[in-house]
């Protein structure tokens, strides 16, 4: 997957491992991820949440023919961070024919839990050019 030029890049997001059951990947927390306060912005956390469960999502449908775009998706924001590594754990609670949703789960270098959200993804069929 090229990433190159698209949010997972500007955020520094990278995939350590990624599979129809589990998606694992970090985000660093730094200028580009914080909020005015210092802290990790509540939207880094959830532009991480949705590309882990995206790319979930895909490994969950057919490429060729199907993609996975996001539909929902919830945050609770459970502790702040100011600097250092997130890293996302993403697991599907369902895998449908025409929705997919992925829980993921976000934790500072300690475990400590920083985010917890569920995303759920439309299955729509590729357009042809």
């Amino acid at each position: 997957m090229n990433t190159n030029g698209t949010l997972i890049e500007a955020l520094g997001i990278e995939i350590l491992s990624a599979s129809s059951e589990k998606v694992e990947a970090t985000m660093p927390v730094d200028e580009r991820t914080r909020q005015p306060f210092g802290l990790l912005h509540g939207g880094a956390s959830v532009a991480l949440a949705e590309t882990v469960a995206s790319i979930g999502g895909l490994h969950c449908v057919d490429p060729e023919r199907e993609v996975c775009v996001g539909l929902e998706i919830n945050a609770n924001h459970i502790r702040g961070k100011k600097d250092g590594i997130v890293k996302a754990i993403g697991t599907p609670l369902h895998k449908g024919r025409t929705t997919v949703v992925w829980e993921v789960k976000i934790f500072d270098e300690d475990e400590k839990l920083i985010c917890v959200s569920r995303c759920t993804l439309a299955v729509i069929q590729k357009r042809s050019s």
